[in-house]
């Protein structure tokens, strides 16, 4: 029988949850800032690029599934539940020694999911606020979870790349070729 060896928990990726509580904290705290200061549609110019507004999305990214209401606000509550799940699992699986980057990418991307199901549970919408733009083209308005997502994915794709790449030198080298 071959059974995966578990690192201990202080070895594991397990031990930078706090990562994930940290992004949790920062992304409620921006939004009930944003609750309280603006109301839905005001807008508060910092750069001549870049504003503060208070929007409410009730779907995923870019509104998408919105038209759905609760079907699509419980769908993805339940997603990202879900997700949420298997990245506790994969953190206690992976050795902090070596995976240090794939941890901190899936614990960023843990964070920005429980922050935004925080919003669907408690409002039915997720409130977003930060909203970039350049003359009369707007990227969607955004919010703390979602930077911490995206840099999550950022980290978990240079980490496959990274892997992929000794893989590919170690068969090269395999073949005894330079």
């Amino acid at each position: 029988m071959n059974q995966e060896v578990l690192p201990s928990v202080s070895k594991s990726g397990i031990r930078w949850l706090w990562i994930s509580l940290l992004v949790v904290v920062v992304d409620q705290v921006t939004k009930l800032w944003i609750e309280k200061t603006l109301v839905l549609g005001d807008r508060i110019m910092l750069l001549p690029v870049f504003d503060f507004t208070r929007a409410h999305n009730p779907g995923a990214a870019w509104s998408f599934g919105a038209e759905h209401g609760d079907i699509a606000r419980w769908g993805f509550t339940a997603l990202a539940i879900g997700v949420s799940v298997v990245l506790v699992v994969w953190l206690r699986k992976l050795p902090l020694s070596s995976r240090a980057l794939l941890i901190c990418g899936l614990v960023f991307i843990l964070g920005g999911a429980i922050g935004n199901v925080i919003d669907r549970v408690e409002h039915g919408y997720v409130v977003d606020f930060l909203l970039a733009h350049w003359g009369d083209a707007y990227f969607p308005a955004f919010n703390v979870a979602d930077i911490a997502i995206n840099i999550g994915a950022g980290c978990v794709i240079i980490d496959a790349i990274r892997d992929w790449r000794r893989e590919r030198a170690a068969a090269v080298q395999g073949r005894g070729q330079p």
